[in-house]
């Protein structure tokens, strides 16, 4: 039986990112289990427009028309199923990452379930995707960034790439979310790859 996946959205810019694997990964079937820090929620609402007065409606307004299974948890509900590691996951996505998420990963702090969560899969020996949304980066950044990828964590920067020629912004965060996929062996046709000829 497939096992979910974990997704994580923080407080930085590019929740868009986020929303968009979630899409993806339910169209194609799979069960994702979603976490939103606070700071999350609100670029959620800045940068998307969404009324997130009721999350879990919002969701369900966005979400229900997927064939996959979306189960989100509080962001506070420390005695989440995920935050345990004999809760069996393919994994974590935290898309995008802060960098205060990515210091208190670093440091092994688990103050909301977002951390605990990936310390749990860090500990479970588990995949653990970051996808920073920061710049410029100081020392610490890199540092925290150098912590993390020592002990297998995969950092995927959002830095678009333009030799597909994108036309539209659809097509930029599609390229992000599709490195993100390649990077957990997840088939799909989001961007042209290199080499291959313009439909």
């Amino acid at each position: 039986m497939e096992k979910p996946w974990v997704v994580g959205i923080t407080g930085a810019s590019g929740v868009i990112y986020g929303i968009r694997l979630c899409e993806f990964m339910l169209s194609a079937g799979k069960t994702v289990h979603l976490l939103v820090t606070d700071a999350g929620w609100r670029v959620i609402r800045d940068e998307l427009g969404w009324d997130v007065t009721r999350r879990q409606e919002a969701l369900e307004q966005h979400f229900n028309q997927r064939t996959g299974t979306l189960i989100y948890h509080p962001i506070q509900d420390i005695g989440a199923s995920v935050a345990s590691g004999s809760f069996r996951t393919e994994g974590m996505i935290i898309m995008p990452c802060s960098m205060g998420t990515l210091s208190a990963i670093a440091h092994g702090a688990s103050d909301n379930l977002l951390e605990r969560t990936a310390d749990v899969v860090l500990k479970e020996g588990r995949p653990l995707i970051m996808v920073p949304r920061e710049t410029p980066l100081h020392t610490i950044h890199l540092e925290n960034m150098l912590t993390l990828t020592r002990i297998g964590v995969k950092m995927i920067p959002a830095m678009p790439a333009f030799y597909y020629q994108p036309q539209t912004m659809d097509e930029l965060i599609d390229f992000l979310v599709g490195k993100v996929l390649d990077s957990i062996d997840i088939e799909h046709n989001l961007y042209r790859r290199w080499g291959e000829t313009k439909a």
